[in-house]
């Protein structure tokens, strides 16, 4: 392949023209599906009862065929040339501040996605009469396949590269706005299986990608900063979507609302480069297999990101998913579920601030264990008092829960990224990703139980804070502190990072 000139990036297909058709395929699919949607106005957007028509399934058809046509046209590309040795592996300074915009601006749109099921729940409910336990399917459905997608998307990364990772999950991003129009209440939760995918198969590559593109000393703060803001603002900018166009078009909007931010994702692909670390793990023969994360010298690795992850997991997904409904519960009803989801999202803020000033001025591990205790103590504090403790109690409480598990997922990935060589890394942030979203799998029933067993909330916070109390542990006496230079490129890969490779077939 010839090398592009200087100052411009290398084409990320070999095959516009068969990318761009089968995007424009995937669009003409979607539009069908948004022409129908505004056409159910006249029933108040509610399209339950009006079946898969002919046109629907054309339409679908043609997404399916443009995503896979453009994918092909992604995944099959000429190979680029490896930087030579001693070449540099980060990003030029002029495409930095670039780069990190529209690395988070893809984070933007991704945490979006899961953080819409919480606004289009209860019309969805009401439309398809739907009861208790068959709406928590959709969340349920939707975090498997983030698990799903975060396993897939790690070992992509790594096997056909970071910025293609990236644009085949905004493929899918594209196809499965048509959530918004789908008829049946099965046909939404495939569309969510789907998504969930996409959503976990984004967040391990950005890291991935942040870590080989940036210099060293300000990059750690600069990932931990994004890993949270985008969480915060993800969330912000889906409440915002619902509270204005729900009123006036129902549930359904918030999915086609979207669609123009996918679309300036996929147009934004140009701005980001593939790193040079990973072009020149490519150059090498063989690969190194996903095993590899279970062997030395990445086992111990392995299990203290996973451990921190899964525990993150059962706090966020099984304790902090039941905890404003208990507190509704109790005799006071002092604190609603509005206070506490707005309390998550403005504290995240500061509390990823700091967090990320403690990474990169002090200890990486250390900050690790910090925020792991500081969400301990706030579990504990809540076993000890319940939810009938004192106003001022239960605030305090709370606040410290928030601010801890906030730092702990912004923290995880970010850490993953940096201590895993460049051959796993993507798989490694995988793995953590895939992790802790599992705890949504198994993390609301497993709490459900509880809760109705003696104690409820009391025995509940005491079940979740053993997990977080051992990983904190685990990161404080096996974790690993990141060089100042970090595992950032193949060629500062020493031996403690060596892992085993295997001949590509």
């Amino acid at each position: 392949m010839t090398a592009p000139p200087p100052g411009r990036q290398p084409s990320l297909v070999s095959r516009p023209v068969l990318f761009w058709s089968g995007v424009a395929l995937t669009c003409a699919g979607v539009g069908q599906h948004v022409w129908m949607f505004v056409d159910s106005a006249s029933m108040g957007f509610h399209m339950a009862m009006m079946g898969m028509s002919g046109v629907m399934w054309a339409a679908m058809a043609a997404i399916v065929v443009g995503v896979v046509v453009s994918g092909f046209a992604v995944t099959h590309t000429t190979d680029e040339p490896a930087a030579p040795p001693g070449a540099r592996t980060d990003t030029p300074p002029e495409h930095r501040r670039r780069l990190i915009g529209v690395l988070s601006f893809a984070l933007l749109v991704d945490q979006m996605k899961p953080a819409t099921l919480a606004f289009i729940q209860p019309g969805m409910r009401a439309e398809f009469q739907l009861s208790a336990a068959e709406i928590s399917w959709l969340p349920t459905v939707a975090l498997s396949g983030t698990v799903l997608g975060s396993l897939v998307g790690g070992r992509s990364a790594d096997r056909i590269g970071r910025r293609a990772t990236i644009l085949i999950a905004s493929l899918l991003f594209l196809g499965t706005t048509v959530c918004g129009a789908m008829p049946t209440y099965g046909g939404i939760l495939t569309m969510c299986a789907l998504m969930g995918m996409a959503a976990g198969g984004m967040l391990p590559v950005v890291y991935a990608l942040m870590t080989e593109s940036l210099p060293p000393g300000r990059r750690a703060a600069i990932m931990v900063l994004q890993a949270g803001l985008t969480t915060t603002g993800g969330y912000m900018a889906a409440a915002g979507l619902a509270a204005v166009l729900v009123p006036l078009t129902g549930w359904r909007v918030l999915w086609f609302a979207q669609l123009p931010l996918v679309l300036l994702l996929i147009a934004m692909n140009r701005w980001i480069p593939e790193s040079a670390a990973f072009t020149a793990q490519r150059a090498r023969p063989g690969h190194v297999p996903a095993s590899a994360l279970f062997r030395r010298p990445q086992a111990a690795r392995t299990l203290v990101v996973s451990g921190y992850a899964l525990a993150w997991g059962l706090v966020y997904w099984g304790f902090i998913t039941f905890l404003p409904s208990q507190l509704e519960a109790a005799a006071e009803g002092s604190m609603s579920a509005a206070t506490l989801l707005f309390l998550s999202s403005l504290l995240s803020i500061p509390t990823c601030v700091v967090a990320a000033w403690l990474y990169m001025r002090w200890s990486a591990k250390g900050t690790m264990v910090v925020y792991a205790a500081l969400t301990v103590v706030a579990l504990l504090v809540l076993a000890a008092v319940g939810p009938d403790g004192g106003r001022v109690v239960l605030l305090t409480a709370v606040i410290l829960l928030f601010a801890g598990t906030a730092g702990v997922i912004a923290l995880i990935g970010p850490y993953t990224a940096e201590i895993f060589p460049p051959a796993i890394r993507g798989t490694a942030g995988g793995w953590a990703a895939a992790v802790g979203k599992s705890g949504g799998a198994f993390g609301p029933p497993l709490i459900a139980l509880v809760l109705s067993a003696p104690g409820g909330l009391r025995t509940a916070a005491l079940l979740v804070t053993v997990p977080m109390a051992v990983a904190g542990v685990a990161v404080a006496l096996r974790g690993d502190d990141p060089s100042p230079a970090g595992p950032a490129s193949a060629a500062t890969a020493g031996p403690a990072d060596a892992v085993p490779a295997t001949r590509s077939r």
